[in-house]
């Protein structure tokens, strides 16, 4: 199967994902560009876009090589109150540099906000829903093709930005960052899907916060909450790259490792590709990645799913599938490891005899 080429005229979101299409999205850009030395931790915010335009340019290009169909705007923690005057030039710039690296490929542009810093001290309607607004109007004067609204721990408040953005004529998503426990306020993921999807969303879902396996069982309930709901919709899933079986109900940030010890928790290409399967198989066909989520996580689904899309990413030009470019290796052990049972029944050692392999979350 040869890698894609260049594409003709380019399909919406939604006509892609109702014809059946697979898309892809992006992957990890806070954490990724912490670690590069573009974003500083604490409040992860996208300053980067002006800064260091550049290293921003650069991870979209990977992740469009490993075969995204979406340059999501560097736009997270993006709003008037994280960013202060810095936020209008901030945003117009995240937009003007995915536009540019989407016109390279087959790839849309979508312009993402999330949760405010405020709701939960201040939960004021109109201040927040001004905060969205502020975001979808720079979002629109530059074009963006769809929306997204991410990373939202309580729906109350991921129904305030559905609304804002449904005031645009453009499609919606929405993802919060929930496990199957549900929202902050115990609102049910089947509920919280509800909800959204009553309020204009037309692709629900859940990023960040949980691992790939986690967030599917995430999915699931949303999907049955949905069809008990007698609703339909696109479903959505960009989980953290990394395995936290072991968090409590806020996720990753509560492990002791988060945010500086969190390597040794890194998703391995095969764990991503059986999880892009079984997202496939549960019916979700937007799959992507968020925190974590390097840009070969994002090769390993386009690779999984090729056979359903027709063609591999570029970046598979340099791989060769289940490990056959070992097939050169000049010792037979290795030789022998070019085949998909040795890599999807490998268990990988961490190399650290004395660290534990769950942690205690903490309180």
């Amino acid at each position: 199967m040869a890698p894609a080429g260049r594409p003709g005229a380019k399909k919406g979101i939604l006509e892609r994902l109702e014809s059946g299409e697979v898309v892809i999205g992006d992957g990890s850009f806070l954490i990724t560009l912490e670690k590069r030395g573009y974003v500083k931790a604490g409040l992860w915010t996208p300053e980067a876009v002006i800064e260091h335009p550049d290293a921003v340019r650069q991870l979209h290009m990977e992740f469009l090589r490993a075969g995204s169909n979406v340059m999501q705007t560097f736009t997270f923690s993006a709003s008037e109150d994280n960013m202060e005057s810095k936020w209008e030039d901030v945003n117009a710039a995240a937009c003007d540099l995915a536009r540019e690296v989407a016109g390279k490929g087959d790839a849309l542009v979508a312009g993402g906000i999330c949760q405010t810093s405020i709701y939960k001290y201040h939960k004021d309607e109109a201040r927040i829903k001004k905060l969205f607004r502020l975001q979808l109007e720079v979002f629109a004067q530059k074009n963006v093709d769809f929306l997204i609204a991410e990373y939202f721990e309580h729906v109350e408040e991921a129904v305030w930005a559905v609304e804002v953005l449904k005031e645009s004529d453009r499609p919606v998503a929405v993802t919060m960052c929930i496990g199957p426990e549900g929202d902050m306020h115990d609102v049910t993921p089947g509920e919280c899907a509800a909800r959204l999807v009553k309020a204009g969303a037309s692709i629900v879902g859940v990023n960040c916060r949980f691992g790939p396996e986690t967030s599917l069982k995430t999915m699931k309930l949303m999907k049955e909450g949905l069809e008990r709901a007698g609703l339909k919709a696109n479903l959505m899933v960009q989980p953290l790259g990394f395995h936290t079986p072991d968090c409590g109900k806020e996720g990753f940030v509560d492990l002791p490792e988060y945010p500086f010890g969190l390597e040794p928790r890194v998703a391995t290409r095969w764990d991503i590709q059986k999880y892009a399967r079984e997202a496939y198989n549960l019916g979700v066909r937007y799959i992507g990645g968020c925190c974590g989520f390097e840009p070969y996580h994002i090769r390993a689904i386009a690779e999984e799913l090729a056979p359903e899309r027709g063609f591999l990413p570029l970046a598979s030009e340099k791989h060769g599938s289940w490990g056959s470019g070992l097939d050169m290796h000049t010792k037979p052990w290795v030789r022998a490891r070019t085949r998909r049972e040795y890599w999807e029944n490998l268990l990988p050692a961490s190399g650290r005899p004395f660290c534990p392999s769950l942690s205690k979350p903490d309180d």
